[in-house]
Parts: structure tokens; C-alpha cells; sequence
């Protein structure tokens, strides 16, 4: 196929619940490369979906460099075992009951 090729698509907007700093890096990065979070996760996952790496060793690294900057210490091997602490406005409430 084509690299010139263009696909209609119908995107949808969505309400995706996320770890705060991952967010944080992806919004970032997605920024340095002047593009969309859509566009980067859907190139993510495109990419995951064939088994490929959608990163080059250049991204890589600006990906550890915000890592760091935004104190991101997960990696896959969180994957499946994050647990989602309670929101502090859910945490006063229950304390005033």
C-alpha cells in the first residue's frame, strides 16, 4: 500500500480513565511531535496491534527523559496490577459520615 494513501475514519469521543503521570507523558510527548493524544495511541496501538514497536530509540529516549521529568517509576511489568486509589473529595465525604 501506498505511505500516500489517506483512510476515512469515523472517530468517537471517549471518557478513558488513566494513570495521571502516564497521561502526563503521553500528552507531552504527543506535543514534541506536534500531533494529537488521539493520534498518538492510535498509532500505539495500530503499531501493538502488528507486533511492532511504535517508537524509535530517539523516542525512546525523549519517553525516559519525561519519565523522569514527570516521576512516571512504572513499567510494563505494571501492566494489569495498578489500583486506583480513592479521590480525596470521595475520601472527606466518608469521613464526615
Amino acid at each position: 500500500m501506498n505511505d500516500e494513501s489517506k483512510f476515512l475514519v469515523e472517530r468517537v469521543q471517549t471518557g478513558v480513565r488513566m494513570e495521571k503521570r502516564l497521561l502526563k507523558v503521553l500528552k507531552a510527548f504527543a506535543d514534541y511531535h506536534d500531533m494529537t493524544l488521539g493520534d498518538l495511541l492510535e498509532g500505539i496501538v495500530l503499531h501493538a496491534f502488528d507486533g511492532k514497536t511504535p517508537f524509535s530509540p530517539a523516542s525512546l529516549e525523549r519517553v525516559q527523559a519525561l519519565k523522569k521529568f514527570y516521576e512516571l517509576d512504572l513499567d510494563s511489568g505494571a501492566s494489569h496490577r495498578l489500583k486506583e486509589i480513592k479521590a480525596k473529595a470521595s475520601r472527606k465525604r466518608a469521613a464526615e459520615k
